[in-house]
């Protein structure tokens, strides 16, 4: 009997795990979690309690808020927050912030 010759190359786990999420096309289900959980990650448990929904389309970030308070508050550091958002992300997925 003859040994078969391996045609393939011995991979990492996060090699395997990027071709998989490419190819089954669910990068952009990832991408929603990472958003939303960046969102109660950098904002802190205080605003999170006051967060009632998070949605990622395309660039934008939609957060529901159940205070009017926080919500102008938060719209005065605007900037500042989409900075840290995309910090935590690693990445400038969020260009537009909307809060509702």
């Amino acid at each position: 009997m003859t040994k078969k010759k391996r045609s393939f190359e011995p991979q990492s786990i996060s090699e395997v795990l990027g071709e998989l999420i490419d190819q089954k096309n669910i990068k952009s289900g990832i991408t929603k979690i990472r958003v939303e959980k960046a969102w109660n990650t950098t904002m802190g448990k205080s605003v999170a309690q006051y967060t009632q929904k998070v949605t990622y389309r395309g660039t934008t970030l939609f957060v529901n808020l159940n205070s009017a308070a926080l919500r102008e508050e938060l719209s005065y550091g605007y900037e500042k927050i989409l900075l840290h958002l995309n910090e935590t992300l690693g990445a400038n997925l969020i260009t537009k912030l909307v809060l509702r």
